[in-house]
């Protein structure tokens, strides 16, 4: 059976070289195959069939890096509060009582919205382990249903301090994540080893971790230094800071993503950025949970890669990466009262081919071989003007989009979403499994 091949040809195609009018772009099976002048293409591809996306600019689909997805059935509970008060009066009361049918509907939740918002790809960082492997199961699930495409940072816990659910012995810990490994290792689904941070998981659980990532790899992640206490803490327990001593347990390379890096020093910045190490940085939550503002030029001097992440809803409490390009550039600015230190092109391409970079995925860019994952902005959404002669299109995309502007999702190859509803779940029966897992939550 031969692959369809299909052009879309929008008014703009936002390209790695910049916008370009009268341009299309070729999908077969799943991929990128070519992108250029649409006369072209249709010169070449004589037979392929051709979507006008009028009046839209096709830009990469958006990668967050980082979101907890069973969190979004917890927004709105414990909002305004000490960062540890809100972990024990939302996480942690609730998630214990999480039935996979509630996984699985929390993650269907979380997808959709984010897709609403033009992400194509989500990293969920997963530690609900009630059931040995079957959240995970539910999680990798709700993504295939939805058709969104997911990388899943299978935690690795060992903190006693946790829900019992989160937690595992190193061992099992580190058998159930290669089992994972074993069965998702491409196409739309695929698991990386997540050694929660040095607060919840044990210098051994941390080095299964980075071992497991080796043996496949792949890349691994790990919350590191989000908040003082755990600067403190490790401090107090090992001698010194938390990147010096990942540092000691042979683990910061190319293969590590840290989450947060909020307060590392700037040596420690400069170690990560020598050993190829990359941040995934979540500035609205680490706003809203009052954890700090992490140095990014810092990391961008250091050489290190900057990717975005939401993290989870109850923590943000929005899950669009479309909004962390805007608040990377403008709390920075902020923070440095340099207008110039993170510009609208750092920020588009920290929420595009940065997290397909960190991700270890041929994503976010509108290239040959890359995955057919893109969206369709309206050009004439209020939010996208003006745009007299072109150039404010992404300043545009980074600074005022709302997500009104979403016209069209593709995630492979497959049209997920488009003017307004999605195409393979109905979004009133997602609202209906809401309602009922929260009036169970909270009986």
């Amino acid at each position: 059976m031969k692959e369809t091949v299909k052009i879309i040809a929008p008014e703009i195609c936002l390209l790695p070289d910049g916008p370009a009018h009268h341009a299309g772009v070729v999908v077969a099976g799943g991929s990128i195959c070519a992108t250029g002048e649409l006369e072209k293409l249709r010169a070449k591809y004589p037979r392929a069939a051709v979507e006008h996306w009028e009046r839209e600019c096709l830009m990469p689909g958006t990668v967050n890096a980082h979101n907890h997805s069973f969190q979004s059935l917890l927004r709105g509970i414990a909002a305004d509060r000490p960062f540890l008060e809100w972990r024990d009066e939302s996480l942690y009361k609730y998630s214990p009582k999480m039935r996979c049918e509630d996984i699985y509907t929390g993650a269907l939740f979380a997808f959709a919205e984010m897709m609403k918002c033009g992400v194509t790809t989500v990293c969920d960082f997963f530690y609900l382990h009630n059931d040995g492997i079957a959240g995970d199961e539910a999680v990798i699930r709700a993504a295939h249903d939805l058709g969104i495409r997911l990388v899943l940072a299978r935690t690795m816990y060992d903190w006693d301090g946790a829900p019992v659910g989160y937690v595992e012995s190193v061992h099992d810990a580190y058998e159930n994540t290669k089992q994972l490994m074993e069965r998702y290792h491409g196409g739309m689904v695929k698991v990386l080893p997540a050694p929660h941070s040095l607060h919840a998981a044990t210098p051994e659980m941390v080095q299964a971790g980075a071992e497991l990532a080796k043996s496949f790899g792949t890349p691994f992640h790990i919350h590191v230094a989000e908040e003082r206490f755990e600067v403190e803490q490790v401090r107090e327990t090992f001698g010194t800071t938390p990147l010096r001593f990942l540092d000691k347990l042979g683990v910061v390379n190319d293969a590590m993503k840290i989450i947060h890096g909020v307060w590392l020093d700037e040596e420690e910045i400069e170690l990560l950025g020598a050993k190829g190490g990359s941040l995934i940085y979540c500035p609205s939550s680490n706003m809203f949970l009052a954890d700090g503002i992490t140095d990014i030029p810092a990391y961008l001097r250091a050489g290190a890669t900057v990717a975005l992440g939401s993290d989870g809803a109850c923590g943000n409490n929005r899950i669009s990466v479309l909004e962390e390009m805007r608040m990377v550039a403008i709390l920075q600015k902020a923070k440095t009262c340099d207008a110039l230190c993170v510009n609208y092109r750092d920020a588009y391409r920290m929420g595009t081919a940065n997290g397909g970079r960190v991700l270890g995925e041929a994503i976010g860019r509108l290239e040959p071989d890359c995955a057919a994952d893109f969206v369709g902005i309206a050009l004439d959404d209020l939010s996208m003007q003006p745009l007299s002669k072109g150039g404010q299109l992404v300043p545009n995309i980074v600074y005022s989009l709302q997500p009104t502007a979403i016209r069209h999702v593709v995630v492979n190859g497959e049209t997920t979403f488009a003017d307004g509803a999605f195409t393979k779940i109905d979004e009133s029966e997602l609202l209906a499994r809401i309602r009922e897992t929260m009036t169970y939550l909270e009986d």
